[in-house]
């Protein structure tokens, strides 16, 4: 069997074509769905008081009991997690998903010793670590956050516009 360069190509070509329009297809959706499992997997282990984090939220939010405070973010995130899943009330969902996001980052203000190793901000602890990669969460909500207004156009539930 002889099989040209060309044809091998255009074989790649129409498999790569196939994979960019698969991810653009289910992309979005695949990311919504996994950041709302993420916040209700959390939020969950937050509740039941088995959550890896409890120390560190108890200890960077302590103006508040952490048996009171732990369970409400807990809840907090469920909520948002849950308004990821169903698709439902997207803007209002990722405001208190961007708010609960904005707080982690308290610990690298309020217990750098625990954020950092030997303060120094370019060396991160593993709790460090944990606050820093919120920051590809954020990247992520703010992915899905765009194409709400799509989302309402294609749905027929754009405003209308004189």
């Amino acid at each position: 069997m002889n099989v040209s360069v060309g044809s091998l190509w255009a074989v790649l070509d129409r498999l790569d074509e196939k994979a960019i329009w698969l991810m653009s297809r289910y992309g979005i959706l695949a990311l919504r769905i996994s950041l709302g499992v993420i916040f209700v997997w959390f939020g969950v282990l937050k509740v039941i008081g088995d959550s890896p984090v409890y120390d560190l939220v108890a200890s960077t939010v302590y103006l508040v009991p952490p048996e009171l405070f732990v369970p409400f973010l807990g809840f907090w995130e469920i909520a948002v997690g849950l308004g990821l899943l169903t698709g439902l009330a997207l803007r209002p969902t990722l405001v208190f998903f961007l708010m609960q996001m904005a707080g982690t980052f308290l610990v690298l203000v309020v217990k750098p010793e625990v954020a950092f190793q030997g303060l120094n901000p370019l060396l991160l602890t593993t709790e460090g670590e944990f606050v820093v990669k919120n920051i590809v969460l954020i990247s992520g909500a703010l992915v899905v956050g765009s194409t709400i207004r799509r989302r309402e156009l294609k749905d027929g539930g754009g405003r209308n516009h004189k």
